[in-house]
């Protein structure tokens, strides 16, 4: 039976980050062999987090990464806003967000790349976060934008450190204006989708099936009217353009005047909007009332 020294535990501590107790045991179960107790605990970490897989992360951070013409967004969810204000916590979206920059917003791809210094993945480094922070966690969505010519300006929106935030949005323009015009214009229009919450760039790019169903009710209601069929047609085209105005990035109102058009400012300013990405923290979860606050009381009671 090899000796399981204070040393040894802490150097096994320093590689996995787990506590004091769970690595002498895991060198007590292989006797002593490091890689074998690095394993023991992976296990473990899989099997804790597989029991915390179904509670609600709908809290947690979106993360920014920026390079020349390109920039990445990611959400990773946890359960409580407690953990968004956790360095590890914040670390974990950081590098995630510059490892999209580099791979891509595929999750599985991202889940599957090298996470710096510690000779796991994504994926694993987020079960290991998991065991050692004990909420449940998750890459929900990323997004990459890149220009030829240009710049992808970022926006975030209640910040708690440059990159990190509640609603981040990535713009994308290109133009051969002067960068540092186009970067304040960028982040200008950021500001506005946080705000004004767009749902497509342009006429062409609004869902189809919302188109129709919009159509649908507006007709409905125009014949509530009783007026003719030929003034009803009228009657809904215009509200239609009143619908784009509301949802497509290009059509809608500037916030920084309540007068122009996006399209104008962007076309006045020598630039092309060619897309954009808005995160809202959580958006979109539905939320359980209690979840984890009646799970740690049952916990405690236990």
């Amino acid at each position: 039976m090899a000796e399981i020294t204070a040393g040894l535990v802490k150097d096994l501590r320093d590689r996995t980050g787990a506590g004091f107790s769970d690595c002498k045991k895991a060198l007590v179960e292989v006797d002593g062999d490091m890689e074998a107790a690095i394993d023991w605990l992976r296990k473990k970490g899989l099997s804790a987090a597989a029991k915390k897989s179904g509670r609600v992360a709908a809290e947690g951070l979106v993360g920014i990464a920026s390079a020349p013409g390109k920039a990445a967004m990611v959400e990773v969810n946890a359960e409580t806003d407690f953990v968004a204000r956790n360095e590890a916590f914040q670390d974990f979206v950081q590098q995630v967000a510059g490892i999209a920059l580099a791979v891509g917003q595929d999750i599985e791809a991202i889940k599957a790349a090298a996470y710096p210094g510690t000779g796991r993945n994504v994926g694993e480094e987020l079960t290991h976060l998991i065991s050692t922070i004990g909420e449940n966690m998750n890459i929900r969505r990323a997004a990459v934008l890149s220009v030829g010519q240009g710049t992808v300006a970022s926006y975030m929106h209640q910040a708690l450190k440059p990159g990190l935030g509640k609603i981040g949005v990535l713009v994308a323009l290109e133009g051969a204006s002067e960068l540092a015009a186009l970067e304040t214009l960028g982040r200008q229009i950021g500001m506005h989708v946080a705000a004004a919450s767009p749902e497509a760039l342009d006429i062409d790019a609004v869902d189809p099936a919302a188109l129709e169903r919009e159509r649908t009710v507006l007709s409905d209601q125009a014949r509530a009217s009783g007026k003719p069929e030929a003034i009803i047609a009228k009657m809904v085209d215009g509200r239609i353009r009143k619908y784009y105005e509301e949802v497509v990035l290009l059509e809608q109102v500037w916030v920084h005047d309540g007068e122009s058009r996006v399209k104008e400012v962007v076309k006045k300013a020598g630039g092309t909007l060619t897309g954009f990405a808005r995160f809202k923290l959580g958006d979109g979860i539905e939320k359980v009332a209690g979840d984890f606050a009646a799970e740690v009381a049952a916990a405690a009671a236990g």
